[in-house]
């Protein structure tokens, strides 16, 4: 297992980025992204509301919510939302006989970093395993995944930690 993000700097907040591969065209990933019922097998929280240019979301998760709203959207190549303080990017663009998926998290804070990085990886690779029709295969490895990131982007990106039980 590899911590295949990358953090930058990004003015006054910070980027995590993802760059996969993917052996599917930039129109199904663009439904595995977009449509409910793909959006359900890997993305961490229930979203509803529509995804359309200028849309209100909500983000619904075990016991509260929070909001957001699609920033962007040119399909199939683009899709960024605002979700909660976060900004979400998805970049498409056809590679070969697949797609080349660029996802940044824009964060306001430095300590999320490890922690997010881990659960976005998790979400990746679920987003993934849904693209072979094969939902839930990905495990969820957040635990080791947090702790590479830990090393990987040192202390002051792993001082705010997960909720209990997580």
């Amino acid at each position: 297992m590899e911590a295949d993000a990358r953090l930058e700097p990004a003015d006054d907040q910070w980027q995590i980025q993802f760059t996969r591969s993917l052996p599917h065209p930039p129109e199904k990933v663009w439904r595995a992204i977009t449509e409910t019922e793909h959006i359900a097998a890997w993305f961490p929280d229930t979203v509803v509301g529509e995804l359309a240019p200028g849309a209100a979301l909500r983000f619904d998760y075990g016991s509260g919510h929070f909001d957001g709203k699609v920033i962007t959207m040119d399909p199939p190549t683009l899709l960024e939302i605002l979700w909660g303080t976060d900004t979400l990017r998805f970049e498409l663009r056809p590679d070969g006989t697949g797609t080349e998926l660029t996802f940044t998290d824009t964060i306001r804070e430095l300590g999320k970093a490890a922690r997010d990085s881990a659960g976005w990886h998790v979400c990746l690779d679920r987003l993934e395993s849904d693209l072979r029709d094969e939902p839930g295969e990905a495990g969820d490895d957040w635990k080791v995944l947090n702790d590479l990131y830990v090393e990987k982007f040192g202390p002051d990106a792993s001082t705010i930690r997960p909720p209990e039980g997580v």
